[in-house]
C-alpha cells in the first residue's frame, strides 16, 4: 500500500507533470493499493482556492451517501470506509453507518 502526500495529490490535481505525479498515475494505472489519511485529507479541503474546488474534493462518501437519503453521522467514518475502500480492506466494525455507506459503496466487511 502506497500513502500519497498532499503534495503530490495538488500538483496531480492541478494537471502538474512531474517525478512525483508520474508516479502517482502509475500506482493508479496499475491498481497499485494507495490511500491518505484524515490529515492529508483536511490539508486538501484547506488547500481548495475556490468553493468548486471544495466541493469536488469533499464529494466522496458522505455526499454520495446523502444523494441516496442516507444520513452519516461521522465524516470520520466516511474516512474510514474510503480508507478501506481505496485499500482493499476487510473492515470490522459495530457501527451502522458502514451498514449504510455499503448500500452506496462496496464496502467488505469482516
Amino acid at each position: 500500500m502506497i500513502l500519497v502526500d498532499t503534495s503530490v495529490l495538488i500538483d496531480y490535481f492541478k494537471g502538474i507533470d512531474n517525478d512525483a505525479t508520474d508516479k502517482l498515475q502509475f500506482v493508479l494505472d496499475s491498481g497499485i493499493p494507495f490511500g491518505i489519511n484524515s490529515f492529508i485529507y483536511q490539508e486538501l479541503l484547506q488547500g481548495a482556492r475556490t468553493e468548486r474546488e471544495f466541493k469536488e474534493l469533499k464529494t466522496k462518501i458522505y455526499f454520495k451517501c446523502r444523494k441516496k437519503g442516507f444520513q452519516i453521522g461521522s465524516t470520520i467514518d466516511c474516512l474510514v470506509a474510503q480508507t478501506a475502500v481505496e485499500n482493499n480492506l476487510l473492515l470490522l466494525h459495530n457501527d451502522e453507518d458502514f451498514e449504510m455507506v455499503s448500500k452506496v459503496i462496496k464496502l467488505k466487511f469482516f
